[in-house]
C-alpha cells in the first residue's frame, strides 16, 4: 500500500481513523508525514499505540484521541484541522467506511486532491462517491479490499 501512495505521504497531515495499534500512521510518520492524529475508542488499543508512538520516536509529531470516531471527527472539524492523508480501517461489515466519508466530506477535513485509503471485507458494499470524495482505485488482497478515494472539489465559476 504505501508504494502506491508514496507520493500522498511526504510532509502530509495523516489522520488515521479507527488506529488500532497505530501501525499505518507510524509508518507514515516514518516515510516523512509531517504530523499524525490517531484515533481509537479502544482504551487498550490506546495503549498500544502510545507504547508504539513511544518506541517509535513519534511522540512529539502525533495526537491520540481515545474517542468514537463520530466524536473524534467532530471535534477535529471544531479544531479546523484538515488532513492530507486518512486511513479508514474500521471493523469490517458494519458500514462505517460510509459514514465515516460522510462525515469526512461534511466536516471537509480533507484538502482539496487529498487522499483517502479504506480498507474493507472484499463483499462490503461501499460508495463510490461522496460529496467531493471520489473512488479513483480499488486493489484486492485476498478476501481484502483497498479502496483509494480523492477530493475533487468542483469549480464554482
Amino acid at each position: 500500500m504505501f508504494n502506491i501512495i508514496a507520493p500522498f505521504v511526504e510532509n502530509s497531515k495523516v489522520l488515521d481513523l479507527f488506529s488500532g495499534s497505530g501501525s499505518l500512521a507510524i509508518e507514515a510518520l516514518s516515510r516523512g508525514a509531517q504530523s499524525a492524529v490517531l484515533v481509537d475508542k479502544n482504551p487498550e488499543s490506546i495503549k498500544i499505540i502510545n507504547r508504539n508512538l513511544e518506541y517509535s520516536r513519534f511522540t512529539e509529531s502525533s495526537k491520540v484521541l481515545n474517542l468514537d470516531f463520530n466524536d473524534a471527527l467532530k471535534i477535529l472539524s471544531n479544531e479546523k484541522n484538515k488532513f492530507d492523508l486518512i486511513f479508514l480501517d474500521p471493523p469490517y461489515s458494519k458500514s462505517l467506511i460510509d459514514i465515516s466519508l460522510k462525515l469526512i466530506s461534511n466536516y471537509e477535513l480533507i484538502v482539496e486532491d487529498g487522499l483517502i485509503v479504506a480498507e474493507k471485507y472484499i463483499d462490503d458494499v461501499i460508495p463510490e462517491n461522496e460529496g467531493f470524495i471520489k473512488l479513483v482505485r480499488k486493489q484486492k488482497y485476498g478476501s481484502t479490499e483497498l479502496c483509494f478515494y480523492r477530493c475533487f472539489v468542483e469549480n464554482s465559476n
